[in-house]
């Protein structure tokens, strides 16, 4: 039934039941939109920025281990920012990542196939991190300014330990063991 349809209030006691009514209607249907509008939040969160992790200026220490191997490869190229979407190939020595080129000294680079985010905060030191939010489990979405971001709720991770540094997350990113060989970051067992 439309607003159109309704009927004026027959005695001035009605008023109130009926703007009552309207008022609720206009309340579902804010509602409504809303609920639709936050459908398209993830899409939209792809070309933004924030995500969730610790409270500001907090810092933690990661406990597990990561594994790191050194390389001759070096770049000097700036953090990547977007992330890589092909699926990770596997060998018998674990799941290759991709090429260590394309992981800068300090930055780093997101394999959303692996979900595994891998950092060289040092030339020749490699770490891995889950690339999933401890805030809220959200992907995350790049590396940038020396940190890895999760765009959801702006929450900033340590490229060298995983540690929050920013945002709502607590937690460390879960380290992840990559290693070098050759050419290509494998993420290993």
């Amino acid at each position: 039934m439309s607003d159109d349809t309704m009927a004026p209030p027959a005695t001035p006691e009605a008023a109130p039941v009926a703007d009552d009514l309207r008022d609720r209607r206009s309340v579902l249907r804010c509602a409504a939109m809303v609920a639709l509008a936050g459908a398209s939040a993830p899409i939209l969160a792809a070309c933004g920025g924030g995500d969730d992790a610790g409270s500001a200026g907090t810092t933690g220490t990661s406990s597990a281990p990561t594994s790191s191997a050194p390389t001759t490869a070096t770049s000097s190229a700036p953090s990547s920012s977007a992330p890589s979407s092909s699926a990770p190939a596997t060998t018998a020595s674990g799941t290759v990542l991709g090429p260590t080129s394309d992981v800068p000294v300090g930055g780093g680079k997101v394999f959303t196939g692996a979900k595994v985010v891998v950092t060289q905060p040092a030339a020749g030191q490699y770490k891995g991190f889950s690339a999933v939010c401890t805030h809220q489990g959200n992907p995350i979405g790049s590396v940038e300014g020396g940190q890895i971001v999760c765009p959801f709720h702006n929450s900033h991770f340590s490229i060298t330990d995983g540690s929050p540094v920013s945002g709502p997350a607590r937690s460390a990113l879960p380290a992840v063991n990559v290693a070098v060989q050759g050419s290509n970051i494998v993420q290993t067992s």
